[in-house]
């Protein structure tokens, strides 16, 4: 909380600083870094397309911010103050974008009003709704008028589309998740990582990425009694150093740190348990996996991206609670994804998977067809930003 808010107070000197009166930008808005993620595609597209053109990027979440406060896709990250008509008119004076671009979940209403009232046009991308969103009840009509001041909404679903549909919000297109063009790029990218060749030598991978607790609880009995054959990579999804000790005081297998060094590969390969108490890593390493949890999903934090273990073609496991998700609800239907509620589920088909090779394997597979399947979300959206962009130049 302290970082929230100290983190808006220089928001503006920082849009003063950065952002020149005779700059042309692009803004856009994530709520935090999965939003990042998610909008990253569009913004590497943009950049290409209009490379005179500066992006700001504002984040509502110190935990994007934080992390992504150094981006080289940005020529500008900020956090996004407050919505309050006065913040909306100050910010987007500073930053007066040639056209603002809000993720998946935002909707500020000062903000988007005060873009459609200086004729600033806005699109929302990936947007993703459900029945039980203020948009679509008897007392949302304010909401529906903020969203209503979206030029384009793109959805990821025709559920979503329905819905905003049946409020009468008729700028709408499918586009699908922008996520899954940026995960497919990942597997034609350069993931070698020398310390985990020495870690796993020909064991089974298991990885298991962005884990909270309460994951860690339903891992811990497989991880303990787990054949030899088998090596575990932990990256949880906060680095704290006291949750860490707390959970390798659990292990009965040895374990080790990354930041413990990972040079001495006899270190590695005498270790059972590799946990990342680092960031950045764990894209590159679900690579590696034969098998991937992704955390979340146990607790109430929200389920992690399933996508970037996917795209490399690895069976994925999840928690109990993931309707919200519309990604891992479609690939659990595939038979792609499996989620569990307990320890005793979860060493269950984990024993399966590490035991089964064809079952892994077939498993595997359709996780990673899904991925393919499902690209192109940018590309759709690009084709109307371009004609967008297209008119505002004969203005």
């Amino acid at each position: 909380m302290r970082t929230f808010v100290k983190g808006r107070k220089t928001t503006f000197s920082t849009l003063t600083e950065q952002i020149s009166a005779t700059d042309q930008t692009f803004w856009f808005h994530c709520a935090s870094l999965g939003e990042f993620e998610q909008g990253l595609p569009i913004m590497e597209a943009m950049r290409r397309s209009f490379p005179s053109y500066k992006i700001v990027i504002s984040f509502f979440s110190p935990s994007g911010y934080e992390i992504k406060k150094n981006t080289p896709i940005a020529d500008c990250v900020v956090y996004l103050p407050m919505d309050t008509p006065a913040n909306a008119h100050k910010f987007i004076k500073l930053a007066h974008p040639t056209l603002a671009l809000f993720v998946k979940y935002e909707f500020w209403p000062n903000y988007l009003f005060q873009l459609k009232k200086q004729k600033i046009p806005s699109v929302l991308i990936a947007g993703l709704f459900r029945n039980e969103q203020v948009f679509f009840k008897s007392y949302g009509n304010f909401m529906r008028k903020a969203l209503a001041s979206f030029n384009h909404i793109f959805v990821q679903n025709a559920r979503s589309q329905e819905l905003l549909e049946s409020i009468h919000i008729q700028q709408v297109s499918l586009s699908g998740d922008t996520r899954f063009d940026r995960v497919s790029q990942q597997i034609e990218q350069n993931n070698k990582l020398e310390f985990m060749e020495s870690f796993l030598g020909n064991a089974l991978c298991v990885v298991c990425g962005s884990t909270w607790v309460e994951d860690e609880n339903v891992l811990l009995s497989f991880i303990n009694e787990a054949p030899q054959h088998v090596k575990f990579v932990i990256a949880p999804h906060k680095i704290d150093p006291a949750k860490i000790d707390a959970l390798r005081k659990k292990l009965k297998q040895p374990s080790h740190l990354y930041s413990g060094g990972v040079e001495d590969q006899s270190a590695l390969e005498n270790t059972k348990i590799l946990i990342i108490d680092t960031i950045g890593l764990l894209t590159k390493i679900y690579s590696y996996a034969d098998v991937a949890y992704v955390g979340g999903a146990m607790g109430s934090t929200g389920l992690h991206n399933i996508l970037e273990a996917a795209t490399f073609g690895v069976p994925v496991l999840i928690g109990q609670h993931y309707k919200e998700f519309p990604e891992a609800i479609r690939l659990q239907s595939l038979a792609g994804l499996f989620s569990v509620k307990n320890a005793e589920e979860c060493s269950a088909i984990l024993t399966k998977l590490t035991t089964n090779t064809a079952f892994r394997n077939k498993t595997g597979m359709i996780a990673g067809h899904f991925v393919n399947s499902n690209t192109g979300a940018t590309a759709i959206t690009l084709v109307y930003i371009e004609k967008l962009m297209a008119e505002f130049s004969k203005r």
